[in-house]
């Protein structure tokens, strides 16, 4: 069972206790991401996200990265466009170890001045990696194309001329203006006890940072184009059109319309460009949902040459399951594939952990499985058909990495409409 515990400050607990498993799987969610951030701090909530791990008043990073060796657990963070996250996966009886040191880097970390400066080095070297890596290069570029100017478009890593400009009294000052109580969300999921929610009562519920987070407006969908000229073998390629916001009503046709389309090997466009015409070895779709937006965007890897007839395959399948809809086959098999999807995903404590700290951050409430599998199975041939028309009617954003100069000819934004 989920529960809720909301201190006075405005931190809230949840928590799932799963009494068959030996292991926890303990979060510390802040949300904010670079969605939050402008032009001259872009990549500040990703640097932090390294910040927090070089040390504490009481704990050197090695000690830090030791202490979990010793206890045979795992300690990790990641930075998204709308929240950060701060994890460890121990055994039960290691738990209240795990809490004590995440508590202590939220609380009691240092930025030393040195640290700060190696460490930009290390993240400009990861943004290096992103950049000679064309299929994530890619994805960067579609939410540019897509968003344009707004924060949503902007890269999570940053850049390394803002970088090498963040101070310590930058990390400081956006920390005191966006990790507050109520923008804090602790989740725990695995065999824990009672014991252990109120020892996160007592560290957290001292915190009384006061702010007001920033108002972000929702983006127009801009339907740009983007042609990243680079000497890669493949052309790396993707389409977005406009989504759908969390907690949309039509959530769950969606997702089932994109598994039917490109989440799966069974897929009508992985079936019709990697199995049938051998164009392409990876290629797949996705939906991104944001508070104030949505994209779903369709990803193909294909030779320099092969571009415009990739994209006419892409186009002739989004345009025939508007035009169409789904077999009988397809629903089917979709709702199959999604409760078990959802079923796997279950047997994992970090897994649920995870599923706890997104709802909370940007739904605010938690569905049961019964709930979720009730949704799954009130999709309906006309729920999916009306989605897909309502997305596959307006102009494509686009964006591709690739030695050539620009886009084929018969590659054009508008060849939905």
């Amino acid at each position: 069972m989920i529960q809720r515990h909301t201190c006075e400050n405005g931190l809230r607990i949840i928590t799932e206790k799963i009494p068959s498993v030996r292991s926890v799987a303990l979060g510390v969610w802040v949300g904010t991401g670079s969605k939050f951030e402008t032009e001259r701090d872009n990549g500040i909530s990703h640097f932090l996200e390294h910040m927090f791990f070089k040390g504490t008043t009481s704990r050197s990073a090695k000690e830090i990265a030791e202490t979990f060796d010793e206890i045979g657990g795992n300690v990790n963070a990641f930075t998204s466009k709308e929240y950060t996250c701060y994890y460890a996966r121990i055994l039960d009886q290691h738990a209240p170890i795990a809490l004590e040191i995440l508590a202590d880097m939220y609380f009691n970390s240092v930025f030393d001045s040195e640290e700060l400066e190696k460490e930009k080095n290390v993240v400009i070297e990861e943004i290096s990696m992103y950049e000679d890596t064309p299929d994530d290069l890619v994805h960067d570029l579609i939410a540019r194309a897509c968003y344009g100017d707004h924060s949503l478009g902007s890269s999570i890593l940053g850049t390394e001329e803002v970088l090498r400009s963040l101070s310590r009294q930058d990390l400081l000052h956006y920390i005191d203006g966006h990790y507050l109580p109520t923008n804090t969300v602790i989740t725990v999921a695995g065999n824990f006890d009672d014991a252990l929610i109120e020892e996160i009562k007592r560290r957290f519920s001292a915190l009384d940072r006061r702010s007001v987070l920033p108002e972000i407006k929702a983006p127009a969908f801009r339907a740009h184009t983007i042609a990243h000229h680079k000497a890669t073998e493949q052309a790396h390629l993707c389409i977005s059109l406009p989504g759908f916001q969390v907690g949309h009503e039509e959530t769950y046709s969606l997702i089932l319309l994109n598994n039917i389309l490109g989440g799966s090997m069974s897929s009508r466009l992985f079936q019709e460009i990697r199995e049938e015409r051998g164009l392409a070895y990876s290629v797949y779709s996705y939906h991104s949902s944001f508070k104030e937006a949505g994209t779903f965007t369709v990803y193909t890897g294909t030779a320099p040459e092969q571009v415009g007839q990739v994209f006419d395959i892409v186009a002739h399948v989004l345009r025939d399951v508007a035009d169409h809809g789904i077999t009988d086959k397809e629903l089917n098999k979709g709702k199959e594939q999604l409760k078990g999807s959802l079923m796997l995903s279950l047997e994992s404590t970090n897994s649920r952990m995870s599923r706890l700290g997104k709802n909370e951050l940007l739904l605010g409430r938690h569905l049961t499985l019964d709930e979720i599998v009730a949704k799954i199975d009130r999709v309906t041939h006309d729920s999916v058909l009306a989605v897909a028309q309502q997305l596959f009617r307006s102009k494509m954003a686009m964006a591709m990495v690739s030695p050539l100069e620009g886009f084929p000819e018969n590659v054009k934004s508008d060849i939905l409409l």
